[in-house]
Formats: structure tokens, sequence, C-alpha cells
């Protein structure tokens, strides 16, 4: 569908930016937080860990100011579980309340929207080293946890979010290392997390729609359209069983109460069902979203079989990374796209898959969207005049956001954008050399300097692009 006039962004348009926990605060056992199990996961003796990342937690008046300036209209970030329960479901930590209150007010001071993640990868360690998501006592946990944030947090926060990427631990867990060591049968065990993890999470909804009427509430998987190799049936074949796999199961689960009839066969095939109590698709069916919230960096394509010389295998920081996880060969091979260029660290760049990718979810579940994470991660150069020249971040995000323009066009109902990241922070599996900030944090992998905050390029022309609702998607940006 072409449009010669594809319109403007809606009116109230929650253009935003996002963080997680555990990779910006830093300060992991300060003020009686606990270890989470990010804390104790070594991915990597030549990157920082996370124990300082971006002192987020000491700066946040700082930081929240220039997300101000930026002109953000919302602000996604998530609250530690262990900074709120150091042993995941213990004593109540007052310092640890008091701190993402103070966060909150200072958001809402600025009049910036608070969009707060519950779970972000950082499972307390205590809970870990009694099962984790395995064992059915953390869903209960979870549940308090969610109920506690409600009700400290509850008067100024309307939108929430549940789990973050909830499929990239499944399909990848030993990636974002929340799996633990010595797993026996891995994905049994896996698939089974993924139920206790669903049940948390319609709790959390249930109980969020009973205690805050006027909130909403919603998943954020990380969805990707994913393309054939070719126009052989078989590809085509393949190409929807990794769709289902990989996002549909997730989303059929949260929105509609109910398992995705391919991926059950495919769990069932392989001795991988999990053991659902009873009572438990009931409780999954009443936790009902009020939106999805979905993360877009690239799309995949598999083909059914083995990638001959003219498809190009995976390269390996695509077979590493978790955004290409969950390959298997018996159902999908995933393979090379030479329609598509890649970044430095070896990821398609899609924005028409961006497109695509929002057009599916919608027609599928008919639910309002928001974009929580999209972005480009870059070794960016801090150079003279502490000026960062990010026109390579520009150039991205101004493409999927044309592409986001068109889907709104197409009638998707989106109501809101927070690209991946508000400032900059450790990734996961790069450290901080691997910048996807509006905001330069001056610090090196194990040099911490001075942390101080630079506007990039990026910064300005984000800010000309929200003061003017998207107008000036297509105008050049001083600097």
């Amino acid at each position: 569908m072409q449009h010669h006039n594809p319109g403007a962004f809606p009116e109230g348009f929650l253009w935003g930016a996002s963080t997680s926990a555990y990779q910006i605060e830093g300060a992991w056992n300060a003020d009686g937080k606990g270890p989470s199990v990010i804390d104790h996961a070594r991915f990597s003796d030549n990157v920082t860990d996370f124990t300082v990342c971006s002192d987020h937690y000491h700066r946040f008046k700082e930081d929240i100011a220039l997300l101000a300036e930026m002109g953000l209209k919302t602000y996604r970030f998530s609250i530690a579980w262990s900074r709120l329960y150091p042993d995941g479901d213990g004593e109540l930590n007052p310092a640890g309340v008091a701190f993402y209150q103070q966060l909150i007010d200072e958001i809402c001071r600025h009049g910036i929207e608070p969009l707060v993640t519950l779970y972000h990868f950082d499972l307390p360690w205590a809970l870990q080293q009694t099962g984790g998501w395995s064992n059915r006592r953390t869903v209960a946990a979870f549940e308090r946890f969610a109920v506690t944030c409600f009700e400290h947090y509850g008067k100024q926060v309307k939108y929430w979010l549940t789990i973050n990427e909830q499929n990239m631990m499944i399909l990848k867990g030993e990636v974002i290392g929340t799996l633990a060591e010595g797993t026996e049968d891995v994905q049994r065990s896996l698939y089974q997390q993924n139920h206790h993890m669903m049940l948390a999470q319609a709790r959390a909804m249930i109980a969020c729609h009973q205690r805050l009427p006027d909130a909403k509430i919603g998943p954020a998987p990380n969805i990707s359209c994913v393309y054939a190799a070719s126009s052989r049936p078989e590809d085509v074949l393949a190409a929807d069983n990794f769709s289902a796999i990989r996002n549909w199961l997730y989303l059929d689960l949260a929105v509609h109460g109910r398992y995705n009839a391919v991926v059950w066969a495919f769990l069932q095939q392989r001795g991988w069902l999990p053991e659902i109590e009873a009572g438990d698709m009931e409780t999954i069916a009443a936790g009902k979203p009020d939106f999805i919230a979905f993360n877009y960096y690239a799309s995949a394509t598999v083909s059914a079989d083995l990638p001959d010389a003219a498809r190009g295998e995976l390269n390996s920081k695509q077979k590493a990374d978790q955004q290409m996880a969950g390959i298997d060969s018996t159902v999908y091979v995933g393979c090379n796209n030479p329609h598509l260029p890649q970044n430095q660290f070896g990821w398609y760049i899609d924005p028409v898959g961006f497109r695509i990718t929002a057009r599916e979810i919608y027609a599928r579940y008919a639910l309002p969207l928001i974009v929580t994470e999209n972005g480009l991660g870059a070794f960016d150069t801090l150079e003279a005049g502490n000026k960062v020249h990010d026109d390579y971040r520009i150039a991205y995000l101004r493409d999927h956001l044309r592409q986001l323009r068109l889907a709104i066009a197409d009638g998707v109902a989106l109501f809101g954008y927070c690209p991946w990241s508000a400032i900059d922070l450790v990734s996961t599996h790069q450290g901080i050399s691997k910048r996807y900030g509006f905001i330069y944090v001056n610090r090196d992998e194990h040099d911490l300097k001075d942390l101080a905050r630079y506007r990039k390029k990026s910064f300005f022309w984000y800010q000309q692009l929200i003061a003017s609702n998207g107008a000036t998607l297509d105008d050049a940006v001083s600097y």
C-alpha cells in the first residue's frame, strides 16, 4: 500500500525513550539493594560489569532534566525487584521504595509520563537460588512485588509493562543470563519457566485492574516479522513456524489466554510441554492486557533446510545474538537476507520490516500498540567540544519512523514510540562501548572518568522532532 501523503503522528503521541534499571542505575548493592541474576552473571572480562553503569542512581535528577530538555512526553524505565525486595519475597526495603518515589516525583515534576516496566531480566538472586522461574513460588513473589509497585506508585503511574522480552529469555536463556548453570532438560525447563511467567504476568494484570482502574498495563515482548528465504512452499511454512514460536506463542497467551496450536504441537512432539495446574489457564485468560508494547530491532529470514551458498549462512555475530535466538534446524533454519544491510554488530537494518511487524501485531490482536525499544548500537566517538556526531543513529531512527508513520497510515493504532535508549547505558554483551543513547556518558569499559553527560547530535534532532510531533521528520538538523 502506497501513501503519497501519509499524514502526521496522532495528537498526544507519546514520544519517549527507554532504559532498564540494571543497565543504567549502578549502585548495585547500595541502600539495602539485594543482588540479582545480572549481578552474578559474568558475560565477558573485556567489558564492564553492572556495578556502576551510568550511575543514574546518584544522578537521576540531572538525567531527568536532560530528558525534559529533549522534550520527552514519556520515559520508560524499570523498577529493580531486588531494590524493593532484596530477597525477592522477604522484607520490603524502605530505601528502595523511597528511591523510586523520588525518581517518579522528578519525572512527573517535569511533566513526563512515567512508563514503568516491572521486570527487565533482573530476577532477585535469592529467588534464583531456589529455582527462579522454574519454581512456582516465584509467581506469587512477582505478584507481591507488582502489587507493592501499584500501591506505592499507582497514583502517578498510568502505564505499566509486565515483563520485558519474555520470548528472548525463553528462546535464548543462556545468552540473557537468566538460565541457571547446570540446568537439565534445558528446553523443557525454559518452557516451564515461560508458563510460570505467563501466570505471573496475568496475576499482575489482574491486580493492576483491580487496584488501579484508570491505569493501563500490557506485555513487552520482542517481536519481528519473519521472511521466507524464497517462495518455495517449504520455506514459507518454515517462516510461519518461526513466527509462531518466536512471536505468537507469547502474545496469544497474553491476549487470548490460550497456547498457540502450532507451538503446542511443537512442544508436544519434543516432550517439552509445561506442567499446567488446575486454574492456571483460567487465570491467564483473565489477565487481559490494555495494549501491547513491543521491541523491534531487526527482521528475521528462515528456510526449511540448510541454506545453500546463494542464501548464505548467518554470521557468527548473528548466531550468538539474542535477536537471532532459538534456531531449530528441524523446524526452521536462520539464513542470510542479501537484500538488507547490517550494522557493526551483524544485525540487519530493516525499517520496512518495522512497518510489517506493527501491521501484523495489530491485525492479529486489535489492541493499541506502543514501541518500547528500537535503536542503533554503535561505537560513538566523543569529539572536540564534547560533541558526538551520530548521524548514523539519526538516519536509522528517521528511516524507522518513516515506516512507523506509514504503518499508522495503514490503520495501525499506535500511541507511542520509545527508542532504546534515552541515555548511554551498559549493553548486556558489549558493555558501555556499544552505545544507544541520545546522551553520551563519559566513561569507558573500566575507566569511569567523570561520568559527565553530553548531548549528542541525535539529541537535538529528536528534540526538534518531538516539538513538531513528527512534522520535521524529513528535515535536516543543526548541531
